[in-house]
């Protein structure tokens, strides 16, 4: 089969604006959070989120925002952007210049772009308003290609003129995994040479503050303790935005263009649990079902598995539920692969939280590292068994398995190689 790498990263997120900020971030389990100041009223029991930093994208006029100076980015097209397609923006811009592509490169019917976000609440709330209110002549012709569910793949394939395969994906917190899964089956089957994989948040307000109504968030108040996966004491996870870009290229075009991956792509699979429209099955068992057929795909065994960068948000019933489905999966060889959420650093993404997490995976393979558990103190009796490091190990990795879960019990598994 024809092999896939991943050559390009961009990252806007809360622990780092790009690559060497992020791998520093991880290597010294330096966290991104911060008491967030629109959530310090009584009447919200939720505190603190992973803060983007260097960018401002409170208002509902996109020439009101504030982002680095480094970023050029023309007027008419911030207009259609809704701040998680800001954020998207500037990722795709450093995942060019990384991956060392040219504007032909970009745009060609053999460049494709996948993307995944939940849209913008907040500007969906804004725009809604004004309909209302003012009534729909007053509303801006732009609105609705800022704000619904696709803005993303909207916004960037007409700025970065993509003329491949475009999608956006909707799985909820597996999304931007689904994304990366299809597009490897699109390079692997000849359909294109490059795509680009994107997801990205606003982590504001009104992205984040309704999960509290699902009692999913947690109540702390002490960033430093608020997101513990896989702790007896944890009682929720901590909501964040920003992007994620990875660039995946068939070997054919790394050969080409003389450059070097971060990783391979070995293969994916995903699985259903056919449980519940929320909450994970108490087993796991689509998520090990997942991981099996990830594993199948990528023709790797269990016990070649070297690190798992759990899905694991922070929440009482999933948390456990993955460590069943690792169990499950690697049997003997579980108390030996590492297993870590990075979660406990950025917070969860939401559909973004795939593609950052696997861009993580292509930074450790690279770099020689496994990531600790960051503010493990005692693991959760249900989680025994699993081989959760509390401080970075650093030592070369070969083979990493990077799971994702979303609503309705949809999984996914990547498997991902050190080049």
């Amino acid at each position: 089969m024809p092999r896939v790498f991943i050559t390009g990263l961009g990252f806007v997120t809360s622990i780092g604006n790009d690559a060497m900020a992020v791998t520093r971030s991880l290597r010294e389990l330096r966290h991104g959070f911060e008491l967030y100041p629109p959530f310090q009223k009584p009447e919200i029991p939720v505190k603190v989120i992973g803060t983007i930093k260097e960018f401002t994208t409170d208002s509902t006029d996109p020439e009101d925002w504030t982002f680095p100076a480094r970023y050029k980015i023309k007027r008419e097209l911030l207009r259609s952007m809704a701040p998680n397609g800001l954020f998207a923006h500037c990722a795709m811009l450093q995942a060019v210049a990384d991956a060392k592509l040219t504007e032909a490169d970009c745009s060609n019917p053999q460049t494709g772009l996948y993307a995944a976000s939940g849209g913008s609440p907040y500007l969906t709330n804004y725009h809604h308003e004004r309909l209302q209110k003012f009534g729909v002549m007053r509303c801006s012709p732009l609105g609705i290609v800022a704000s619904i569910v696709g803005t993303l793949n909207f916004n960037l394939v007409a700025a970065f003129k993509i003329q491949g395969a475009s999608c956006g994906f909707s799985s909820a917190c597996a999304s931007s995994a689904h994304a990366i899964g299809f597009a490897l089956d699109d390079l692997v089957l000849g359909r294109q040479k490059r795509m680009f994989v994107v997801g990205a948040e606003d982590g504001n307000v009104d992205a984040i503050l309704p999960f509290a109504g699902m009692r999913t968030l947690s109540l702390q108040n002490d960033p430093n303790i608020a997101s513990r996966p896989f702790d007896a004491a944890r009682d929720g996870f901590v909501g964040t935005g920003g992007s994620t870009v990875l660039v995946l290229e068939t070997e054919e075009e790394v050969v080409r263009r003389g450059v070097t991956p971060y990783a391979e792509v070995l293969g994916w699979g995903q699985a259903s649990d056919g449980y519940n429209v929320a909450i994970s099955h108490p087993e796991g068992s689509g998520a090990a079902a997942s991981m099996n057929n990830a594993l199948r795909a990528a023709r790797v065994s269990p016990g070649e598995v070297d690190y798992v960068n759990a899905h694991a948000t922070s929440t009482l019933i999933g948390d456990i539920s993955e460590a069943r489905a690792l169990r499950a999966v690697f049997k003997e060889s579980a108390s030996k692969v590492a297993v870590s959420s990075t979660k406990a650093l950025t917070g969860h993404g939401l559909s973004l939280a795939g593609a950052m997490e696997s861009a993580f995976c292509a930074l450790v393979l690279r770099h020689g590292f496994i990531p600790g558990n960051a503010h493990l103190t005692k693991i959760d009796p249900e989680c025994e068994g699993l081989n959760l490091p509390r401080t970075t190990e650093e030592r070369p990795i070969t083979i990493v398995v990077k799971n994702s879960s979303g609503f309705g019990g949809a999984n996914v598994a990547l498997v991902f190689k050190r080049v």
